[in-house]
């Protein structure tokens, strides 16, 4: 999967170089909810540090540049997963943070309300605390992929309104205190559905109406 998200990325980018005379960027940010699946909303059955992960909320921001129907895109996400444990509190039992870039394609023939999709490789990691003396876990940053489709909706030609859906899906091997054997520390993949609200303003670069 990670090869095959890597080979897109680089053929969207060849078949964009033709079109480098029309060009835009754009900002965004956004926020949502995330819902786990997988073995991430289930509890380890190895080890107790690794408790199921509910729903959560994060928020995250977007940047990229479009070359027609086709554009490169980077983010920045932020979430902070809920769980089953009542020893959970406020800010939440898990925190992912990371970056991705990746590819988005727009749907010929739209104006206003645009359809798109997206994929793209991600570089996440994961924190969280569990015990009574609230010990701390942590993973390594593992590459991963994200998928994803939505709407720009234009509002004046310089901002959008853009909801989308995404799938986000990579594995990660748990740093637990008092496990210094490599080989012993716990992989479990953290695979998550995000629904995302935002808003993005565009700077149109020299010939492009976005």
């Amino acid at each position: 999967m990670r090869r095959t998200v890597l080979a897109a990325v680089a053929l969207c980018g060849l078949l964009a170089a033709p079109s480098l005379g029309a060009q835009g960027i754009y900002f965004g940010l956004r926020g949502g909810a995330a819902t786990p699946t997988g073995a991430f909303s289930e509890a380890s059955a190895s080890n107790t540090a690794l408790d199921a992960a509910k729903s959560g909320f994060g928020y995250g921001a977007d940047a990229g540049i479009g070359f027609g129907l086709v554009g490169l895109y980077a983010g920045f996400d932020h979430i902070n997963f809920d769980c089953e444990s009542t020893t959970c509190n406020s800010d939440g039992k898990y925190k992912l943070q990371g970056v991705t870039g990746g590819v988005k394609l727009g749907i010929p023939g739209m104006n206003r309300v645009r359809p798109f999709i997206k994929g793209g490789v991600t570089f996440n990691e994961l924190q969280g605390g569990y015990g009574a003396n609230n010990q701390k876990l942590t993973t390594d940053k593992n590459p991963g992929y994200e998928v994803g489709v939505g709407l720009d909706i234009s509002i004046l030609g310089l901002l959008s309104f853009t909801p989308q859906a995404r799938y986000i899906g990579q594995n990660f091997k748990y740093d637990i205190p008092g496990v210094s054997n490599t080989a012993a520390q716990p992989e479990q993949g953290v695979n998550y559905f995000t629904f995302d609200l935002g808003l993005s303003v565009h700077n149109p670069l020299k010939g492009m109406r976005r």
